[in-house]
């Protein structure tokens, strides 16, 4: 059998491990897809809106991407790591003012209707730019969409957009709604955001709350010999713990992001029929990040943020929390995004007495109890590992003079009590890399981000330099020079902290053995599904 625990930097980077109780058996990849069956698969969650061109999350896409598709979506070995879908081709101008789609011919949507540019007009300039939570920030200038036929699409920017920051959302910001089914009405609230009607391999089918997800085989469908399932059945499963037992069972055939919990794989690795994979997250790097208030008076000097990263184990956070399946964390960009990572950013070793030292010239001195002042600590709910995380930081504050009060709340409440109240001091959080700082990395450091916008600076941060590198790096049209500016932008939030990265890491897949083609793309859990099928 292969190790079970992954070299910590290969995993990240997306290696090919199957963890298996045997090795990978090298004739899965010459199998012949065998079409028809069922795919039973574990749900956590159940999204009260599954538009994903409204909300582009991971557990809206784990089950709408294999009903409504974008344009473009994720590759291992496509150019600019891309592949098409119901876009053919995408070319941006040299002005940085236009983004031409050649659209793919003779697709129909689940009712029968045809799909045309007509669709993605609509889609970007009525949903994506006004309604979608990244959208907002990727088409914010988005002036006008050109239809000179049915299968042509003309974006039109207001302002000069880079093509390389269109190119990299296009996976998670494109997914394309029926104009027919949404131009009448208020989309927010359209019956078609539960009931949803795409072009994919699959149509929604059923949905009963606290049960199941059913997703029938669109007969239909434009891709070649696909699906190859006749259905996809997500069982909502909200205990974790219950993931690993179900496929045990064979209950369930596959559980996407670490569903089972990591302390788990050892014994289930050594199964029979089961399979704990690795790779397939690569373009949805979570990263562990502690948020910061600044309108707290101490937590305002760049002195006591220097001292709260000082006092982090990072190496014992991914040992221990993350059972090794994790990377420590240098920035706001991760180390396995070959574009813009850089290394040359100021880092915080594990060190007690240099946080202390540092506590004590910001003018913070330890009371008769040991104490120098006492903060709020929000865990978010959303993970077992950012909830492990805050207990072992109000350990770690503990032992250079702060005291930290845990408040655990559930996803609503965190959220409110975090991004529209401002009612905490610290907050660990789990937000995404998509790829480019742009979508989702520099809405965390910026200024003048409304209340409510989750994963986002509500921790009242103002910086005027990096604020201008934000924007100055948004509208670059020189992939190289734009680059650059990012990798200054990593040593600016590293120098001054703005908020503290700690860990980088992807999830893992537990699969029957007879669940073929997973993995297969660096987003594939929240991919299409066309080209999975079951072996009976």
């Amino acid at each position: 059998m292969p190790p079970l625990f992954l070299n910590r930097r290969s995993f990240l980077a997306g290696t090919s491990f199957l963890l298996a109780s045997t090795a990978m058996p090298a004739i899965s990849f010459a199998q012949e897809a065998q079409n028809g069956g069922r795919l039973i698969v574990a749900a956590d969650s159940e999204p009260r809106n599954l538009n994903p061109a409204i909300v582009a999350s991971n557990g809206v896409f784990f089950i709408a991407s294999k009903v409504i598709e974008p344009l473009v979506e994720a590759s291992f070995e496509g150019k600019d790591g891309l592949a098409p879908r119901l876009a053919t081709s995408w070319e941006g101008s040299d002005d940085g003012l236009s983004v031409t789609f050649k659209l793919r011919e003779g697709v129909k949507w689940h009712d029968g209707f045809p799909f045309t540019s007509a669709d993605v007009a609509f889609s970007a300039l009525q949903v994506w730019k006004p309604l979608q939570n990244l959208g907002r920030t990727i088409f914010k200038d988005l002036d006008s969409v050109e239809t000179p036929d049915a299968t042509t699409a003309i974006l039109k920017f207001a302002k000069p957009t880079p093509f390389q920051l269109i190119r990299n959302a296009l996976p998670v910001v494109s997914s394309v709604v029926p104009k027919h089914i949404y131009e009448t009405g208020d989309i927010a609230n359209n019956p078609a955001n539960v009931q949803l009607i795409g072009t994919g391999p699959f149509k929604f089918a059923e949905y009963k709350p606290g049960e199941y997800y059913r997703l029938a085989r669109n007969d239909d469908y434009w891709g070649e010999n696909a699906p190859h399932l006749d259905e996809i059945i997500y069982r909502v499963l909200p205990d974790r713990g219950a993931a690993a037992s179900a496929l045990e069972a064979e209950e369930i055939q596959l559980a996407a992001f670490s569903m089972v919990p990591l302390a788990d794989l050892d014994r289930i690795s050594k199964v029979e029929g089961i399979e704990v994979i690795s790779k397939g997250y690569e373009a949805l790097t979570y990263q562990l990040v502690v948020e910061i208030n600044h309108r707290r008076k101490e937590l305002a000097d760049v002195k006591v943020r220097q001292a709260i990263a000082h006092a982090i184990d990072r190496d014992f956070v991914v040992k221990t929390i993350f059972l090794g399946y994790a990377e420590a964390a240098t920035g706001p960009v991760p180390k396995n995004d070959p574009q813009f990572y850089t290394a040359d950013v100021p880092t915080y070793a594990f060190d007690v007495a240099r946080a202390n030292a540092l506590l004590d010239e910001a003018g913070y001195a330890k009371g008769t109890d040991g104490t120098r002042f006492s903060l709020k600590l929000l865990p978010a709910p959303y993970f077992n590992e950012t909830r492990q995380f805050g207990d072992y930081l109000r350990q770690a504050l503990a032992a250079v003079g702060i005291k930290a009060e845990l408040v655990n709340n559930d996803a609503a409440t965190h959220q409110k009590a975090v991004y529209t109240d401002h009612a905490f001091d610290l907050a660990i959080a789990p937000p995404v890399f998509r790829g480019d700082p742009a979508i989702s990395t520099t809405i965390l450091v910026q200024s003048g981000i409304p209340d409510g916008v989750p994963f986002s600076n509500q921790g009242g941060y103002k910086n005027a330099e990096l604020d201008a590198l934000v924007d100055k790096a948004a509208s670059e049209l020189n992939e190289t020079k734009r680059t650059a500016l990012y990798n200054d932008f990593q040593k600016l939030v590293a120098t001054d902290l703005p908020l503290i990265n700690v860990a980088e890491w992807g999830f893992i897949t537990v699969s029957r053995s007879t669940v073929k083609n997973v993995s297969n793309n660096p987003r594939w859990a929240v991919s299409n599904w066309a080209d999975t099928w079951v072996e009976a």
